[in-house]
């Protein structure tokens, strides 16, 4: 599936990132279930909503083609280089085609999504499943056949070696994620129980059901903490045929994959060879695309959307450029603060520097009218604040009334605009006039802060792409007597510096599912915020916003859910912790005329696990 990489960094290409957003807004999300006695004993599915699409006996899921051609080669691209193949460390760059959670080309997991339902997950390894009634546990039943790349058998014990290592050795995301999970006992050799410290965390049968199963009899001798090229076993589809190192991996279809034929599987993993390409920067990754090096492409710029493509290849139809609806929420992304930093915690200041972005301009200028502003973190979604706080969000959000901006309680929120008479001048005017009011000054062409500190600060980026996006953004800081640098550092040193939280300000992306839930916690609260790796980018540690994910987490129903995400949302939003930018409603893709998809395709995410090579025989 086109969820394979969560790694979000900017050595992947943006086909990997879109993996990553893909996943992370469909898959690794998942927030409640209606009613933990709606599941019979051993069911084949689990769903957030109780009912499931596809019964017991299903034969494959409806955005596939069942029938689609086994063979021929996908060649896909990257950015950057790597360094090791196990993505399960925070170190090192891995492989792109690898993933840390969820199945992947190399690891299978014990459930896996269907993409045309908003938040279900059927059986993979696990043949069955059973919650608890009281929401206390999950115990998986595994299926006999399920056998690693060597034959091993996948056993329980696998599944409890996988949960432990991946806590105590692996990324720090995993003893977030898995926080609430308490043990993980091997009933048998093919059955496993799940025990949980809170029966009200109603989504975590479906993330463990995530856990990608390492086989404990390869990494007892290979050693599981070494980040290198290795190449490691798996139980998945493909195998690592070759590489070159930080060039090229091509992955090849195991003939003898244990899963192959089931339900889940059908009409999928349809090429025989996978490869990836690496380039070192955007640019001369388009022009390979063009060039036939590679066969499909994720465009994220919206410029060469427009203009880039249009080639005597696209004008002799061997490149096809498709928009593909999608119904995704849109999450957020903007130009996030590094509140860490002294100078960017005052409130008042990320106000001003807010009113410095002119999206109108930018949108006709540079991005062909394609986008609309963000203005929700939860954006594209019935989650996202609107108006002002319904009685509901007040009930929750009333207890801090004396702590919270008053705005969260009497405004709703909206990104300013330049399509006045005024433009970003009348904006500009309003940021120094707010500045001067809070006590800044400004000498010499630079502003001070009250305590007589300059505001000069560095823009990190991972890709020359944002760069025509970036620098008049500067520019307009500029007229409040903010110094800008932009720094553009290559992959490797930015995914370091991005660990690290080593940066003043960053482009940043929170993407969201339709049922938000335990990761909240690795986006705000305040012991992400001091936990290197965790996605906490901003660097928020605010106790009223770890209640408010608390409240988002336990939510009951539905209903709470959306309220508990609204008030999150004004909060958010109030407290000006970065730049709104801007989203879109479709993927845009580019492909050689050589591949095929199927009729229907997802409304949760792209699959090229169902797509097909027409060279296939």
């Amino acid at each position: 599936m086109m969820q394979r990489n969560m790694m979000p960094n900017k050595n992947k290409s943006f086909l990997q990132r879109l993996q990553h957003v893909t996943r992370y807004a469909t898959f690794a999300s998942l927030a409640f279930l209606t009613s933990a006695n709606v599941f019979a004993a051993g069911t084949h599915a689990i769903s957030i909503f109780g009912d499931v699409k596809y019964p017991a006996d299903f034969k494959h899921f409806d955005y596939v083609n069942p029938n689609a051609p086994k063979g021929g080669e996908l060649k896909l691209s990257a950015l950057g280089s790597f360094d090791t193949f196990n993505p399960f460390l925070s170190k090192g760059d891995a492989a792109a085609g690898l993933s840390y959670l969820g199945n992947s080309y190399l690891w299978d997991s014990l459930t896996v999504q269907s993409l045309d339902e908003p938040f279900s997950e059927y059986g993979l390894i696990a043949e069955r499943m059973d919650i608890a009634k009281d929401g206390s546990a999950v115990t998986f039943y595994l299926r006999k056949e399920a056998t690693f790349a060597d034959g091993q058998p996948v056993t329980s014990e696998d599944v409890r070696y996988t949960f432990d290592t991946l806590k105590e050795k692996g990324r720090p995301f995993y003893d977030y994620y898995y926080g609430s999970i308490t043990s993980a006992v091997a009933i048998d050799k093919h059955t496993i129980k799940f025990t949980f410290s809170e029966n009200t965390n109603r989504e975590l049968p479906l993330i463990i059901g995530q856990l990608p199963i390492l086989p404990k009899h390869y990494f007892d001798k290979a050693g599981f903490e070494k980040a290198d090229l290795s190449i490691p076993m798996g139980s998945g589809p493909y195998k690592i045929a070759s590489f070159k190192a930080g060039k090229s991996v091509t992955y090849e279809l195991r003939d003898d994959y244990w899963g192959k034929d089931l339900a889940v599987n059908r009409g999928q993993h349809n090429f025989k060879k996978i490869t990836y390409e690496y380039f070192l920067d955007d640019t001369v990754s388009l022009e390979a695309f063009k060039s036939g090096v590679y066969d499909f492409r994720a465009e994220n710029t919206a410029k060469n959307w427009a203009t880039a493509y249009d080639s005597p290849a696209l004008k002799a139809g061997k490149i096809i450029q498709e928009e593909i609806k999608h119904n995704l929420p849109a999450g957020m992304q903007g130009m996030a603060f590094n509140i860490r930093k002294p100078i960017f915690q005052d409130r008042t200041l990320r106000e001003a520097m807010i009113l410095a972005l002119d999206f109108e301009w930018s949108n006709k200028n540079l991005f062909y009218d394609q986008y609309t502003r963000t203005r929700s973190y939860f954006q594209n979604s019935e989650m996202a604040a609107t108006g002002t706080p319904s009685k509901a969000e007040l009930a929750i959000l009333n207890k801090w009334r004396d702590k919270l901006p008053e705005e969260v309680f009497t405004k709703e929120y909206q990104p300013p605009k330049t399509s006045t008479a005024s433009g970003i001048r009348g904006n500009l005017r309003t940021a120094q006039q707010m500045l001067n009011a809070a006590g800044y000054t400004v000498k010499d062409n630079q502003l001070y802060n009250p305590a007589g500190e300059p505001i000069k600060f560095e823009i990190l980026l991972g890709s020359s792409a944002f760069e025509r996006i970036v620098l008049p953004l500067t520019r307009n800081f500029k007229v409040l007597g903010i110094n800008a640098t932009v720094r553009t550092v290559d992959s490797n040193q930015y995914l370091e510096r991005m660990r690290k939280f080593d940066y003043d300000m960053v482009v940043a992306t929170f993407g969201q599912s339709n049922s938000p839930g335990n990761e909240q916690r690795d986006f705000w609260s305040s012991a992400a915020a001091s936990r290197n790796d965790s996605r906490n980018v901003i660097g928020i540690e605010d106790p009223i916003i770890d209640e408010l994910v608390e409240i988002l987490i336990q939510a009951d129903s539905r209903e709470d859910l959306v309220t508990a995400c609204r008030a999150l949302d004004r909060v958010l939003q109030w407290n000006y912790y970065l730049i709104p930018n801007w989203h879109i409603d479709k993927f845009r893709v580019a492909y050689r005329n050589n591949l095929a998809h199927p009729a229907t395709l997802p409304p949760y995410g792209i699959s090229l696990d169902t797509w097909w090579s027409r060279n296939a025989k």
